[in-house]
């Protein structure tokens, strides 16, 4: 059975990360649905902008995790496919908190 991490984009113009096994149309459908508190629910309707397949659950957990921590500017970059921009941001940010202590 496939999981799925995706993001999803709600009515008020925000993201939401998220993981599920199985069907991921039923999931979001469940969202639009508003089957679940939470999030979404005051944000409905949503679309799916950005989906990636796993085999395992645990695959698709860790990657929701690490998508969660991203800036909005890394996710529309990741929901794009702009693999540039999404590089130059990662750099940036690291550059930002990990400072060259060099001799120059």
């Amino acid at each position: 059975m496939n999981a799925f991490v995706y993001i999803l984009r709600c009515r008020d113009g925000r993201y939401y990360v998220g993981t599920t096994r199985g069907s991921l149309e039923h999931r979001v459908a469940e969202h639009n649905a508003g089957t679940f508190g939470g999030f979404t629910k005051s944000r409905r309707p949503v679309d799916l902008v950005y989906s990636e397949s796993f085999d395992r659950i645990s695959d698709a957990i860790a990657s929701e995790r690490r998508l969660k921590g991203w800036s909005r500017a890394k996710k529309e970059a990741l929901i794009a496919g702009d693999y540039d921009k999404l590089s130059r941001l990662s750099r940036s940010r690291s550059e930002r908190t990990h400072p060259s202590t060099g001799s120059g």
